[in-house]
């Protein structure tokens, strides 16, 4: 777009003999407001077909005489649009038909000039609707109601739904699996919902959001709904699935992915077993654990783990059986070269990613409603992800672990 020619800028200064930025940007709205008038003007000379000064006429097919059209202008309504200008009002010629929608600025808009986006951004980052609306008004001198900035908000809830529905690779080497809670309001009562995310490194070492679920319970059940919608979008074969110990897992991997591996995070394992260890035992009892996760091979872990049950197993029961019950998805990386092993044997991954989003809504203690917490995660993924532009770390070697230990396919 070409800049406005200086002559008009020249002409404008002397004629309004500036002292002040304040009667500079006061200028500058007053054009703006002439100029979106007059764009106005001609979008309805567009639709009518001739211009503001001319009423066309047509010639009557039947005797020859002049016949007035049958749409014309009606007149203006007035409107106040709220810009980062400050609030500017204007006249929206009328047709008489009513068959004119402005196009620059739409029937039911009331911002203009990047206001919902800036609106959005403020959201975005954590910001409630009210501190929204009076942050505009520090910045703008607009007034924005908390209800409009949630009308505002709203308006990006088709985006949000097709963002969840859209078509996902065939094959997701790594997939991580975890659940944020929120309180939200449900039915006039204030309820913990958990928000589940699912986070996946594609066949190109990049990472990917798949999706973020708003649910009550954590289930088999649950769990199996999400993984079939993964199936659907077009997820056909994740090699390992990473996760907590978060209730149903293990069930609705294995009856949609029956072929994927699964690695329960030992991190997560290890602060469990030593939820209740006593201080006074704490560091000897660590120090026999960690000689269990850092074998080399998962033969000595399990012989490793026979001593740590001689030396702990009559204090600290629960802690050895946690471990034994588990053996199974704890194992699951010794199976793999180191390339991999740091890539699985964690959750970390998706613990940073769900680190980001309590930053963007630690202000918030409660969410109106389910939508209302979709609106924020998702604003809030679309500024994580931005900043995901490296592949993760050593790629080509772990693509080629991949491609011997799961076969060619996609890896190639």
């Amino acid at each position: 777009m070409s800049m406005i020619p200086k002559e008009v800028v020249r002409e404008l200064i002397k004629e309004n003999k500036f002292n002040s930025t304040a009667e500079i940007m006061t200028a500058i709205k007053d054009m703006f407001k002439d100029v979106l008038q007059e764009v106005m003007e001609a979008e309805l000379d567009t639709e009518l077909g001739y211009d503001k000064q001319e009423r066309r006429t047509t010639e009557s097919a039947n005797n020859g005489e002049n016949a007035v059209s049958k749409n014309y202008r009606n007149g203006y309504s007035k409107k106040t649009i709220k810009t980062q200008l400050g609030e500017v009002e204007i006249n929206v010629p009328r047709d008489r038909k009513g068959e004119y929608e402005p196009q620059i600025i739409e029937k039911y808009q009331r911002s203009a000039d990047g206001m919902e986006e800036k609106v959005l951004a403020l959201y975005a980052a954590g910001m409630s609707t009210t501190d929204i609306s009076k942050q505009i008004k520090n910045l703008y001198d607009v007034n924005i109601s908390p209800e409009l900035v949630s009308k505002i908000t709203d308006k990006i809830m088709p985006q949000v739904a097709e963002w969840q529905a859209r078509p996902l690779d065939s094959v997701y080497p790594f997939i991580f699996m975890d659940a944020i809670h929120y309180k939200v309001r449900d039915n006039h009562q204030i309820v913990i919902k958990a928000a589940y995310v699912v986070l996946g490194i594609n066949l190109d070492g990049y990472k990917e959001i798949l999706g973020i679920w708003i649910g009550e319970n954590e289930s088999s059940k649950f769990w199996l709904g999400v993984l079939n919608e993964l199936n659907s979008r077009g997820v056909k074969e994740v090699y390992l699935f990473c996760v907590d110990g978060l209730t149903g897992f293990r069930e609705a991997i294995g009856a949609v992915y029956p072929k994927a591996g699964i690695q329960r995070c030992i991190i997560h394992q290890i602060r469990s077993s030593s939820r209740y260890v006593s201080y006074k035992d704490i560091k000897a009892f660590m120090a026999d654990l960690k000689t269990v996760y850092t074998a080399l091979t998962e033969e000595s872990a399990m012989e490793n783990l026979e001593v740590f049950k001689e030396n702990w197993g009559a204090k600290y029961p629960s802690a050895i059986k946690s471990w034994e019950d588990n053996w199974d998805i704890l194992s699951t990386f010794f199976a793999y070269p180191p390339e991999i092993r740091k890539i699985i044997y964690t959750t970390n991954i998706i613990e940073g990613l769900n680190r980001q989003f309590r930053k963007v809504t630690k202000a918030k203690t409660m969410f109106p409603s389910d939508d209302a917490l979709r609106k924020m995660l998702y604003l809030a993924s679309n500024n994580i992800v931005k900043k995901w532009t490296l592949r993760y770390r050593n790629w080509d070697s772990v693509l080629n672990q991949l491609s011997i230990l799961f076969g060619s396919k996609e890896t190639g």
